[in-house]
């Protein structure tokens, strides 16, 4: 039988590790300015991170397509996000929509 030690110490540097960086964000935030030119393309490069990781997550499953019905229900959420509908309104229609369209038989 193996012991857990490494692994529950390997754990416990992961979770330190992720403390201290996120504790690094707030406190070095104050010290280090950046050029307003800086800070516009770090924005921009959010927006561009969170759509790639937003298209990647809807439109692959695996090493393929993932099909229509899952980007169609995050089209769906998106729209209702736009109109500013409550979260759960926005998660339950997007989930309700994927499981309509792949019960009708849309891949």
């Amino acid at each position: 039988m193996r012991s857990t030690a490494p692994i529950l110490a390997a754990m416990l540097a992961l979770a330190g590790g992720t403390f201290l960086l996120r504790l690094s964000g707030p406190a070095l935030r104050a010290r280090v300015t950046f050029p307003p030119r800086v800070e516009k393309l770090l924005e921009a490069s959010t927006v561009v991170l969170l759509a790639a990781l937003t298209a990647t997550a809807t439109l692959t499953e695996g090493h393929g397509f993932a099909g229509v019905a899952r980007p169609l229900g995050v089209l769906v959420g998106g729209l209702l996000a736009w109109r500013k509908a409550p979260f759960l309104v926005v998660v339950l229609a997007a989930a309700g929509a994927t499981a309509a369209l792949r019960l009708a038989g849309v891949s």
